[in-house]
């Protein structure tokens, strides 16, 4: 079957892997600096002006050096007012390309440095997740990080807030940040109070370093599903353990060329891993930054990995078979976006 990127924007999706301080609007960014009086912080006063800067993103040498474009964004993300308006129009962009479900990630420790407490910050943008349910045909969690280029203690304090807000929307515990010199292990306490308390886990592991921070983030943190995963194929072994216990991938193609992880997508792991049974899920991680869409990453897979129509449709559906959500409400979100699927099924679909 031939597929157009108008036939994927229409397929009901869903995003697991998506950062809010990644993710805003060109436009809102030069709106917020000017009213909060913070136009020193960006470096352009015109929404073509800093798209074409923000361009550079590209070019950014290693994974710390992208994450360094962050200083952008977050100084804008200090006030309820910000939080509350990005949150709700980037459920707004998800629903109008279809995300049936919106797994929206963040750290709430660097939202407080203008006097706002964690608590604030996160009910904050939990009240614009539940505004954009109550508005828009989408359904939406919230995934709080650790940091890991931080103490422990200040991660400890994200799971703690995170185990607290387990049944007001925060639906996982996530350890993101700088990968090279922090592994998943040096958070290991924080993790262990976080599955203790039942949530589910997910950490950005394998992106700009080897299996063996994938190994730490599943066996020493408990992982449920892995953020990237790009050095999983270095370890054909642990491939095969991640295919027979149905471990998930969130991937996001378009930022894994960006952080030079991978030299193209031609050259993208995804490919491997797909042939090989391993659950993939495609995510857009920053919108803003890789100028994406959960559309445009699933069309860009399917235009240069070899991904084929089929192998396509249970990429897309994996983001609902391996959502952080409820039995009961999964089985009902997948017999809905199934029915909703242009695409029967085929011998790409799973078994179980």
């Amino acid at each position: 079957m031939t597929l157009t990127r108008e036939d994927i924007l229409a397929w009901p999706k869903a995003e697991l892997h998506c950062h809010l301080d990644g993710s805003l609007r060109l436009d809102t960014m030069i709106d917020l600096a000017r009213s909060e009086g913070k136009m020193q912080v960006l470096p352009s006063d015109s929404v073509e002006g800093l798209a074409e800067i923000l361009r550079d993103v590209d070019d950014s040498e290693t994974l710390e050096a992208y994450l360094a474009w962050f200083r952008y964004t977050i100084p804008l993300l200090q006030t309820k007012e910000a939080l509350y308006r990005c949150t709700y129009e980037l459920a707004e962009d998800n629903a109008e390309e279809n995300v049936r479900h919106l797994e929206l990630r963040y750290a709430p420790i660097l939202h407080t440095e203008e006097g706002l407490s964690l608590e604030e910050v996160n009910d904050t943008v939990l009240q614009a997740l539940k505004d954009a349910e109550r508005d828009l045909d989408i359904h939406t969690g919230l995934i709080i990080c650790g940091l890991r280029d931080r103490y422990e203690s200040a991660s400890m304090r994200q799971a703690e807030l995170a185990a607290e807000y387990r049944h007001r929307g925060v639906v996982a515990f996530d350890l993101a940040g700088g990968e090279a010199g922090n592994p998943p292990k040096g958070h290991l306490h924080a993790f262990y109070h976080a599955r203790n308390h039942l949530l589910n886990l997910t950490i950005h592991a394998g992106e700009s370093w080897g299996p063996d921070s994938i190994r730490q983030a599943l066996f020493y943190c408990g992982a449920h599903r892995i953020g990237h995963g790009i050095s999983l194929q270095e370890d054909p072994e642990l491939m095969q353990y991640f295919a027979d216990h149905r471990i998930p991938l969130e991937m996001c193609p378009t930022s894994n060329v960006q952080t030079h992880v991978v030299s193209s997508l031609e050259a993208h792991p995804i490919t491997t891993y797909v042939n090989n049974g391993v659950p993939v899920t495609v995510n857009t991680d920053n919108r803003l930054f890789s100028r994406t869409s959960v559309t445009d990453e699933l069309w860009s897979v399917h235009q240069h990995c070899q991904i084929d129509a089929d192998q396509l449709r249970e990429i897309a559906l994996n983001g609902f078979r391996y959502a952080f959500i409820h039995r009961d409400q999964k089985q009902a979100m997948l017999r809905s976006v199934i029915d909703d699927f242009p695409l029967a099924p085929s011998q790409e679909t799973p078994m179980w």
